[in-house]
């Protein structure tokens, strides 16, 4: 790779960790600038961009055991070259470590650092020869967690479940995607991202998902921007599964934005029944609305409502309430490494108050004999399992019908939690 993919890297990397974008955010500003790219330097970039912020935890670990100068002390660019090289030399076979020391020092003296530059090229060199021995002191280091989170986890899960959540949230998941199958089947789908030059395979027990890889640039793909699939992972599809909508049913989604789940609910009401889904901001709904017009379906509507203000209009007119409410994020740290460090202990007490405060609003709207899903993209239980069950000792009028937690590694998909609740017919 070149100097140049180099620093578009550094570039990219200080978006992130000096100027607080976001990374998913950053990233796609700088592929969009960069359109004109081989594909094969845009998945350079694309790699060692996401490896070393999902690595970075351990990566400091690593900077700080060969360098005097300790990660938190060293400049923002020097830093960055070297967390980046550090992920290359420790992840990246198809680089010499040699060619990663000198395009580092290159890089250095490129910005300015020329006095730097040999301290970047010792602490590299010196990491390069001692790679094989190093060996990380607790669970957090090895998979690049916040120590907090890990004792915060221990709580609830042993030793060994965290490490397969830690080991799954570093791999590199799938990019699952959910086929719009009004539009088209699977298997023509199939077809014809095959004829696009993307690799897709169906996905056991999902029947509606597939799994796309070689894919370089999503929005270049035809079937995309037709709205014939719909990108969404695995444990979000189960959402739409266990609603269980029949037809005819009138279903609102409190919190729906970008609109995945009310879509598919859309979807298995087959063209009949109403899906009116909602968010807090005319930005989110208007993402909603993109995604409605791209998919082709008429029974669903999008509109803002805070989740937090009562709507009238609709007590005791929903058949099905899905409550897939803000929260801690922590089942998709893979996909969300900027979680690693945005995320707080007290953020997830702040959100599990939310959370129940708008439970106490939204059940309003479940008829007699409804049914209210709630859902998290956490692995957290004072947001889950205790949240479900402070609810239903509050409201006696509703019974639980079923509640899982899905944890990466473990269960297909990202960490999940769903709990589906019934309101009892009174009379």
């Amino acid at each position: 790779m070149t100097n140049n993919d180099r620093e578009i890297i550094l570039e990219t990397l200080l978006m992130v960790t000096k100027e607080g974008a976001f990374s998913h955010q950053a990233l796609k500003n700088v592929l969009d600038k960069y359109q004109y790219l081989e594909k094969k330097e845009r998945a350079f970039i694309t790699k060692v961009v996401s490896g070393t912020l999902e690595f970075m935890l351990q990566l400091d670990y690593i900077i700080d055991s060969y360098s005097k100068v300790k990660v938190k002390k060293m400049k923002p660019v020097i830093r960055e070259i070297l967390r980046s090289s550090v992920f290359q030399i420790m992840y990246l076979d198809r680089v010499p470590d040699a060619a990663i020391c000198n395009e580092a020092v290159k890089l250095a003296k490129k910005k300015g650092f020329k006095s730097l530059s040999g301290f970047v090229n010792g602490v590299l060199r010196t990491i390069s020869r001692e790679k094989e021995k190093i060996s990380f002191p607790d669970l957090a280091t090895r998979y690049a967690l916040p120590q907090w989170l890990v004792t915060y986890w221990q709580q609830d899960y042993d030793s060994e479940v965290i490490a397969t959540m830690g080991a799954a949230f570093l791999s590199r998941a799938p990019l699952t995607v959910r086929v719009n199958e009004g539009k088209i089947a699977v298997d023509a789908l199939l077809t014809k991202l095959a004829k696009e030059g993307i690799t897709a395979r169906k996905v056991p027990d999902f029947p509606a998902a597939i799994e796309l890889t070689e894919i370089d640039y999503l929005e270049k793909s035809e079937s995309f921007r037709a709205g014939e699939f719909y990108v969404q992972d695995l444990s979000s599809m189960r959402v739409g599964v266990v609603a269980a909508p029949k037809e005819g049913d009138y279903v609102i989604d409190v919190c729906g934005a970008p609109g995945g789940k009310a879509l598919h609910v859309s979807e298995l009401l087959k063209g009949s029944g109403q899906v009116s889904v909602r968010d807090l901001t005319e930005y989110k709904v208007g993402l909603i609305k993109e995604n409605i017009a791209k998919s082709g379906l008429t029974n669903i509507q999008a509109r803002v409502q805070d989740a937090l203000v009562l709507d009238e209009q609709a007590v005791a007119q929903a058949d099905i309430v899905i409550a897939d409410l803000p929260c801690s994020g922590l089942g998709v740290l893979g996909r969300k490494p900027d979680l690693k460090r945005r995320i707080t202990e007290a953020d997830l007490s702040e959100l599990a108050t939310l959370q129940q405060e708008i439970l106490a609003v939204v059940k309003a709207y479940v008829k007699p004999g409804g049914k209210l899903l709630y859902s998290t993209c956490t692995i957290n239980k004072r947001e889950n399992e205790d949240n479900t069950g402070k609810f239903l000792a509050a409201n006696p009028d509703f019974s639980l019908v079923s509640e899982k937690q899905y944890l990466p590694g473990i269960d297909p998909g990202d960490g999940f939690y769903i709990a589906l609740m019934q309101r009892k017919t009174h009379g």
